[in-house]
């Protein structure tokens, strides 16, 4: 049986890849019959038959999943002899990494989709494929820890409707989460380009006037005059409500740092040298932008227009 041993992955994570991959036009053994990509993986002819003709997996496998074919194509997931929901993370992250190994996956498109999906899922437990050799021309992907963080697309951000009627802040925020750990000072680049882009949609729609020229704290200052995002705005004398205060007054210091990290350490302007820039200092960037973003979005939608 697949072993159970560190669990870093959460059940959540682990039932929304499978779940992906059961419901994908995506065959998991892709041009590979099952047994033969399990075989890949596991020594089918040591784990037992769950079916009483034959006497271990490689035999009632073939029987089911090939011969008769009777078995549901997602049939795996749900087998403990494999533990994908259950198991270690190691023994998750190696049959995700088989679903897109060139021998299994002939399309690289494909298997860059479907990296692409898995990482989305794995990133907030603090997991990613990456490439780590070619075979050919083709990628072999491998697996490595990352600093887990919120994706994007799991933020209720890209739910608002600013983002998911816009393409252009979907790709800066696509940028990002392909950014984030390789090429850390594009992503925090595009973070800047996130909230700037976020700004001018803002102000086109309640048909305030903005220069190409204006820079982002410019952008900013007058969206939150227009939405009232300052200090003044926050109700009450409480004293949760003077720490509400404190917070809306660091938008603007948050906006200010965040367009000068794209000066100081992104790719906008350019430099004679690589930039500093670390996946940490990246994500760093990225969770000042969402808390920003966020709350623009936020307000904006909020019916806070006296109509």
């Amino acid at each position: 049986m697949a072993s159970k041993g560190t669990q870093r992955i959460s059940r959540s994570t682990r039932n929304n890849l499978v779940d992906w991959l059961s419901l994908s036009e995506f065959q998991w053994a892709g041009r590979l019959e099952h047994p033969d990509f399990l075989a890949r993986l596991f020594d089918l002819e040591k784990l037992p038959s769950k079916d009483y003709r034959y006497k271990n997996a490689a035999r009632d496998i073939y029987q089911h999943a090939v011969n008769n074919w009777d078995w549901e194509d997602d049939w795996v997931f749900g087998d403990d002899r494999f533990n994908l929901r259950d198991g270690s993370d190691e023994n998750l992250l190696n049959f995700l990494v088989e679903t897109v190994h060139p021998v299994v996956r002939d399309d690289p498109a494909a298997a860059a989709e479907m990296v692409s999906a898995y990482n989305n899922t794995l990133r907030r437990d603090g997991f990613e494929l990456y490439p780590v050799d070619h075979f050919g021309d083709r990628i072999i992907y491998g697996t490595r820890n990352i600093a887990a963080y919120h994706a994007p697309a799991k933020l209720t951000l890209a739910k608002t409707p600013d983002l998911t009627e816009n393409a252009v802040l979907r790709r800066h925020l696509d940028m990002i989460v392909r950014d984030l750990n390789d090429d850390p000072a594009t992503a925090i680049s595009s973070c800047k380009n996130l909230i700037e882009s976020q700004c001018k949609i803002v102000l086109t729609d309640l048909n305030v006037e903005f220069s190409e020229r204006d820079d982002l704290p410019g952008l900013f200052g007058k969206v939150a005059s227009q939405l009232e995002i300052n200090a003044d705005a926050v109700q009450g004398s409480s004293r949760g409500s003077d720490a509400i205060r404190k917070a809306m007054r660091a938008l603007t210091t948050t906006v200010q740092s965040i367009a000068e990290a794209r000066n100081a350490i992104g790719n906008g302007h350019g430099s004679d040298g690589p930039s500093p820039a670390t996946p940490r200092h990246a994500r760093l960037v990225f969770n000042s932008t969402v808390a920003v973003a966020q709350f623009i979005a936020d307000t904006w939608h909020e019916p806070y227009r006296k109509e």
